[in-house]
């Protein structure tokens, strides 16, 4: 798996919990005056996942305030962008002359090289959810001057590029578990990609992005949107192109060097989704012919004609078989 740290206060005496967590914030972030209204008993969990240089914190902690002063920052200056994800709750940011309040799906940076201040509001009577990604500086393509624009500002995490940012993130805190340490650099690589695409966008900057960084998040953005529409029959390279303000002939160029096709690799998600729903056995009451309709073949024969050729059999003896096995276990 790649290289996880967890911290949990609950782990300690509660006396210590505060105190501890605040050194473990010091060393693995930078040097902070922390204070709390819990800190006799504090609740605090994080996950730490490294990807190469770059970093993804699943955090789950109760309200605070983290207060990084000018003589702090002279001290150490760590040159990375801290970007936080919120899931729950809410996070109020002064850096670089900006103040906001950051809610659940929202999203913001922050310059871990600059005094900030910052107060975390629980959910109500419950804790903040969030994910912060730390990203070396050196790995933005964009310059500090450009990035230092978005310090402290809201950036939507429900639509668009900052919904892969988002999706992403989530993702990699709850498969941690199933990655190889070989994958954590590409996955960084990734999420570097992705974040840098979410600031020019925000920017109106994608110019500045090198060629590479923009086709692989316009991959990126097309393979998910492939996916959400895969329920339409009438998905294809045209209306795919359309939805991406890109031509046909520049969609299948983007697609030469993938493992398959852009028809192919509609055709292998349908199919693999539509063999996994005959493989569940709480669908075992739904038709074969709605199970095909959901994943675009409105025809039935002509599902069943190309499930035959990918899999060896058609769908009603895949899924005869396959319950049989499980059934039978």
């Amino acid at each position: 798996m790649v290289e996880i740290t967890m911290f949990r206060t609950e782990d300690v005496p509660r006396a210590e919990r505060f105190g501890v967590w605040c050194e473990q914030m010091t060393n693995l972030a930078a040097p902070m005056r922390m204070t709390s209204d819990h800190a006799a008993d504090f609740q605090a969990r994080a996950r730490i996942l490294r990807l190469g240089a770059t970093q993804v914190w699943p955090t789950t902690i109760q309200p605070m305030r983290c207060h990084r002063t000018p003589k702090l920052a002279r001290q150490s200056a760590p040159e990375m962008y801290h970007l936080s994800l919120i899931l729950d709750g809410a996070i109020g940011i002064d850096q670089a002359g900006e103040h906001a309040i950051h809610r659940q799906h929202d999203l913001y940076v922050a310059d871990m090289s600059r005094p900030f201040d910052c107060h975390l509001f629980g959910g109500g009577a419950g804790p903040i959810e969030a994910i912060g990604l730390r990203i070396p500086k050196s790995l933005l393509p964009l310059p500090e001057r450009e990035v230092e624009k978005l310090l402290a500002r809201r950036l939507p995490g429900q639509h668009g590029l900052g919904a892969l940012v988002m999706g992403l993130a989530i993702r990699l805190g709850a498969e941690a578990d199933i990655y190889r340490p070989a994958d954590g650099p590409r996955l960084g690589a990734v999420l570097v990609d992705l974040v840098s695409a979410l600031f020019a966008h925000t920017l109106d900057a994608e110019r500045i992005l090198p060629p590479d960084t923009h086709r692989r998040t316009l991959m990126l953005r097309i393979r998910a949107f492939i996916q959400q529409h895969l329920h339409n029959p009438d998905l294809t390279a045209g209306s795919i192109a359309a939805a991406h303000h890109i031509s046909v002939s520049y969609l299948h160029r983007l697609f030469e060097t993938e493992e398959a096709t852009v028809a192919a690799w509609i055709r292998q998600q349908r199919l693999e989704r539509a063999r996994r729903d005959l493989a569940d056995p709480a669908m075992l009451s739904t038709p074969i012919h709605e199970i095909a309709s959901r994943w675009g073949y409105p025809d039935a024969a002509v599902f069943s004609r190309t499930f035959r050729s990918a899999y060896g059999m058609p769908p009603r003896d895949f899924r005869g078989r396959h319950l049989q096995a499980t059934m039978g276990q």
